[in-house]
């Protein structure tokens, strides 16, 4: 006989005879069971989280802070190679993409269907719908131009309840279902074809257990248009399984522990609050039946009491005592003495389950210097992963619906985009600046930066990225600019200091170095800058 239950993993993760893993009854089925079933709680559940609980509140802003920030800022970078334009022409093109994209991207009116948020607002509220409920969904729609307000590209962002399989009667029914008119199988109100390929979403105008009388409707909404074969609807979310169509709360793995914590310091406080309301105990050796207990009088001033049975205290207060009565001042004992230690402790397990280390996580930079910075370079490492999925879902497709209604109404010129697949590509090259890390010792770490570009280890534009956020190019410009600038008002200013010189008799003043308090900077021989490159 084959025990096999005792070979291999059964005899240690997956065995049921030790007494540590006698009761641990695990059952696992497919993204549908294990995800589709269970997401109306974890949606609500989440959301709830991130509404009552500190540190679930600090989890999903403190991402929304360092993933998006003030919202990600693009800086268009076209294919120049391949598209065979020179520098100057591309750096010309990306200026005016730029101001064309803040037109539409700046504009609430212009870029939110609702005309609440502007792009950049849009971006904050979508992730932090996203982290909360697991996954959003932004519906692609077309409003009216103006002349002020020269593009029709509206945004709808929907929440993850909005998108389900369809119901009959609005109720709340199985998660999965099927298209009667096509045989499509529906995941969670997502259609795919026989191949497993989203080709519609089905969109709903009621949440669950909302009350209303506006009538129950779903409509079927496809992918992709199908001229274009542009996305129609944009679902921003994170896979953790093959065959996965819905997204995950980011709080889902830590809500246990996040409740009980919230149940622990509540009732911390509650304690403690309460201790704080015996304030003195007043022993006396009178007869237990004679004895008043936190007696007032509403009938007197609280200020100038006549009760005897009533004491007061408060600063210079004077009171007299009966016979045989002692005031014991209270000793309260809350908070617990190890409370902090085991909330942190605690903390450190979610934040580690949320790629947030505690210092971040607490906003509580109380270690050394190498800690803390490991800390925010941990957690740095999780922001930009989140960036870059959400530029992937959101940004990128959003900047390509734009520029092609831009390049087909004539506002921005770029040749082959419409009609070459390949050109397309190239023009739609693009980065989004976004929030930088920042610097616990800003000397240090720009040294650090210099040495890294001086000796090859980085690029300029790399590092003025991680330091500020910012473009070395225009960065570079700018200080042109401002150079020129110094330059023009530096002999303005000489010749002011110098006015009431040049009215004495011109004398030659002999060439001499000698005396001058001024050293010439290294490299510099006559006077002139080199400027050659090395």
């Amino acid at each position: 006989m084959i025990y096999r239950g005792y070979k291999g993993y059964g005899a240690s993760g997956a065995s049921y005879s030790k007494r540590s893993t006698k009761g641990f009854k695990s059952m696992s089925g497919s993204p549908k069971e294990d995800i589709d079933d269970n997401n109306i709680t974890l949606r609500q559940r989440g959301r709830l989280m991130y509404m009552g609980t500190p540190v679930a509140t600090s989890a999903v802003k403190t991402h929304r802070t360092n993933t998006i920030g003030l919202g990600l800022k693009l800086n268009p970078r076209p294919d120049i190679e391949y598209l065979g334009i020179t520098q100057e022409e591309a750096t010309e093109w990306a200026r005016t993409v730029r101001r064309e994209f803040s037109l539409w991207a700046s504009h609430k009116e212009a870029c939110d269907t609702l005309g609440i948020n502007d792009f950049y607002e849009l971006q904050q509220l979508l992730l932090t719908s996203w982290l909360t409920s697991g996954d959003v969904f932004v519906l692609v729609q077309q409003g009216k131009a103006t002349p002020y307000r020269p593009y029709s590209l509206r945004l709808r962002a929907l929440e993850a309840d909005l998108v389900t399989t369809p119901s009959a009667t609005g109720a709340i029914a199985g998660t999965s279902g099927t298209n009667p008119n096509n045989g499509n199988r529906i995941f969670d109100g997502i259609e795919v074809d026989k191949n497993g390929a989203v080709v519609a979403y089905h969109i709903t105008n009621h949440y669950p257990y909302e009350s209303t009388v506006t009538p129950y409707e779903t409509k079927r909404i496809p992918a992709y248009g199908r001229k274009t074969g542009l996305p129609n609807v944009l679902h921003l979310m994170n896979s953790e399984r093959p065959d996965q169509y819905r997204g995950v709360s980011y709080l889902a793995p830590v809500i246990i522990q996040l409740l009980q914590l919230n149940r622990y310091t509540e009732s911390e406080l509650t304690a403690a609050l309460i201790d704080s309301y015996f304030t003195a105990y007043i022993q006396t050796t009178t007869a237990e039946g004679e004895n008043p207990f936190n007696e007032t009088n509403p009938e007197y001033d609280p200020g100038a009491s006549q009760d005897p049975n009533e004491y007061e205290m408060g600063p210079g207060q004077v009171n007299f005592l009966q016979p045989g009565e002692n005031v014991v001042l209270a000793d309260p004992k809350r908070p617990a003495s190890g409370f902090s230690a085991f909330v942190e402790a605690i903390c450190t397990q979610i934040g580690a389950a949320l790629e947030i280390p505690k210092e971040i996580l607490l906003k509580q930079f109380t270690a050394s210097y190498s800690a803390s910075r490991g800390a925010l370079l941990e957690a740095w490492k999780s922001f930009k992963m989140y960036r870059t999925w959400f530029i992937n879902d959101f940004c990128n497709p959003v900047y390509e619906l734009w520029l092609n209604e831009a390049v087909a109404t004539g506002r921005i010129e770029a040749p082959g985009f419409l009609t070459d697949p390949a050109t397309h590509e190239a023009w739609l090259g693009a980065e989004w600046i976004g929030p930088s890390q920042g610097q616990l010792d800003p000397v240090k770490e720009i040294n650090a930066e210099i040495m890294a570009c001086e000796n090859g280890f980085s690029t300029h534009e790399d590092s003025a990225l991680r330091l500020n956020g910012s473009e070395f190019t225009s960065n570079v410009e700018q200080l042109i600019r401002e150079k020129e600038l110094l330059k023009a008002l530096a002999p303005e200013e000489v010749r002011n200091e110098t006015k009431e010189v040049t009215d004495e008799p011109d004398e030659e003043a002999p060439e001499s170095d000698e005396g001058s308090d001024l050293e010439k900077p290294d490299g510099i021989e006559g006077g002139t800058e080199d400027n050659s490159n090395e």
